[in-house]
């Protein structure tokens, strides 16, 4: 069976958002994260997003972007700008983010 050799891409943008919840917040996190999730999915150059639960109850998020210009609109969407406030405010124990300039992408 082969591999597929590497695409070349032109500029896509990946978020690595890790973090951990305030457990008194679930409830209110789950509302606003899936409004953010549909609003995400609506912008322009969103390639994909998705988030995963570790056992120990890390959170982590991957979003890809097209390039560079929608990724920065997406992270200065005023919903979204909101949204990272009350992150930091209320929701989140930790959290990190790394971005990084996606330079092939290689799929089967």
């Amino acid at each position: 069976m082969g591999q597929t050799a590497p695409v070349l891409t032109t500029g896509q943008v990946l978020t690595v958002f890790r973090s951990r919840l305030r457990p008194e917040t679930l409830s209110e996190y789950a509302e606003a994260a899936a409004a953010m999730s549909a609003l995400a999915a609506s912008m322009p150059g969103h390639v994909d997003h998705k988030t995963f639960t570790a056992d120990d109850g890390e959170r982590v998020t991957v979003v890809t972007f097209e390039d560079r210009a929608t990724h920065q609109a997406w992270r200065d969407q005023a919903d979204h700008r909101d949204a990272q406030r009350r992150g930091r405010e209320e929701f989140y124990a930790t959290y990190s983010i790394q971005v990084a300039d996606v330079t092939y992408v290689s799929e089967l």
